[in-house]
């Protein structure tokens, strides 16, 4: 299996240009563009094994479309981090001590997302006076920086762990 993929740019181009998300077939074939040989039944799998977030479903436009799965951005990045782990490392042991926060820290970014964007769009609307729009929007900016150190620090946590781990296994 071969680890070559994204680099930093890439990836931060494909998280811009689908921001609301990637379906199961968008994932497929922006991996196939790199060359990487990844299924949708392959994508399934990491999902049931919960080595990849779940999709989630949004209404197609237009009369009785009906809706499709869509996965967070941030999925590309998830299966590169993934390949790259699987290369010397089980399944099991990758669900123990690599990924075993990874899914909850980025479901408080959607979910910390999906706050700020109501706030925005409440201030949008006029729902706030002139006198207090002022004060919502500095508060919802420091909220947005105290969410966004919150994640990074939670992000290190977990870096740290996961080296911690790794350290351990190429100790034995």
């Amino acid at each position: 299996m071969t680890t070559e993929g994204f680099s930093e740019d890439e990836l931060a181009r494909i998280e811009r240009e689908h921001k609301e998300g990637l379906t199961s077939e968008q994932i497929v074939s922006v991996l196939a563009r790199k060359s990487v040989r990844f299924t949708e039944s392959t994508l399934r799998k990491y999902v049931q094994l919960g080595l990849l977030p779940t999709s989630r479903r949004v209404g197609m436009k237009g009369k009785h479309r009906g809706s499709q799965g869509m996965y967070p951005v941030t999925i590309v990045r998830r299966i590169q981090r993934l390949r790259v782990l699987m290369v010397q490392f089980t399944i099991e042991e990758i669900q123990q001590q690599f990924l075993f926060v990874r899914g909850d820290i980025e479901e408080l970014e959607r979910a910390l997302e999906r706050v700020f964007s109501q706030f925005g769009g409440a201030g949008k609307a006029g729902r706030a006076t002139d006198g207090s729009a002022k004060f919502v929007t500095k508060e919802l900016s420091e909220a947005r920086m105290l969410a966004a150190e919150l994640v990074g620090r939670l992000t290190n946590i977990e870096s740290r762990l996961t080296m911690q781990a790794r350290l351990q296994r190429e100790a034995v």
